[in-house]
């Protein structure tokens, strides 16, 4: 990759979902170090007391030390009421020295991959998965776009955090694959609608996070658990902090096409 024409991501509203843990933590380390002074975080998970222990990593750092705003937001965005405390969090926490807004919808799980798709008979089963990884990913989108319109001086930056499932079917994960499919379509068509808005679908690789772990153990298709088995075994796995860096890169860059499908390895 060329180098960055960007020092730096501006005076920047950040927005981060599942950020308490994994690769959501630690885009949220990284986006604090290029971001301007006179910035914001809004960070968001179901666990607090993970939370809390990213805030007070912030609070300590140059950042942290040179003002940088972290508000940490427990919620479970399932719900309309976890998607209206981030939200107005989000507006309390916004400024007109800000120029840049960022939203990144990293929050998904994983489903259950112990199963293959003739097995998910109940609706509320499926039902219940789509609410947190696809419905809440469009109305948080949606309500942030709302909360922080297009105006002069304000760029606006949506990032998908999506994954090879999005393009390829892998047996036995039907509900991931289905969700991470959906999302992308969506911000596609946010593309068409919002001509001024950027959005990157980023996909980080196999890292090594708990989400590995699960997928290695649990996995019902003998091949695939095999393939991630081996991954592990072998230490391809990649580290959170090597993809973010260079999603980090793609950032500061911003030559990518709105809406483009990147994949860690493509860089």
């Amino acid at each position: 990759m060329s180098t960055p024409t960007n020092q730096d991501l501006g005076r920047a509203l950040c927005i981060i979902t599942g950020a308490s843990r994994g690769f959501g933590r630690t885009i949220a380390r990284e986006m604090s170090r290029l971001v301007k002074p006179g910035s914001a975080l809004v960070l968001t998970a179901r666990s607090g007391d993970d939370l809390r222990a990213v805030q007070a990593e912030l609070a300590e750092s140059e950042a942290g030390r040179a003002g940088l705003l972290v508000e940490c937001v427990v919620a479970d965005l399932s719900q309309m009421e976890g998607l209206e405390k981030v939200v107005t969090a989000s507006k309390d926490a916004f400024s007109e020295d800000i120029d840049h807004v960022i939203l990144v919808n990293n929050a998904a799980s994983l489903g259950d991959v112990s199963r293959y798709a003739k097995s998910f008979t109940d609706m509320a089963e499926v039902d219940s998965y789509l609410s947190l990884n696809v419905s809440s990913s469009l109305c948080l989108t949606a309500n942030v776009l709302q909360a922080f319109p297009q105006r002069p001086g304000l760029r606006r930056t949506v990032i998908n955090i999506t994954s090879l499932c999005a393009l390829q079917a892998f047996p036995s994960w039907v509900l991931y694959c289905t969700g991470k499919a959906a999302r992308e379509m969506m911000f596609n068509v946010l593309v068409k609608e919002e001509p001024d808005l950027r959005v990157l679908s980023y996909s980080p690789g196999p890292l090594d996070t708990a989400m590995q772990v699960t997928a290695r153990s649990k996995t019902a298709d003998p091949n695939l658990r095999k393939s991630f088995t081996d991954m592990h075994a072998q230490g391809t796995l990649l580290t959170c902090e090597v993809s973010c860096a260079k999603l980090m890169k793609l950032l500061l860059e911003d030559t990518y096409a709105s809406g483009a499908h990147i994949d860690v390895f493509d860089l």
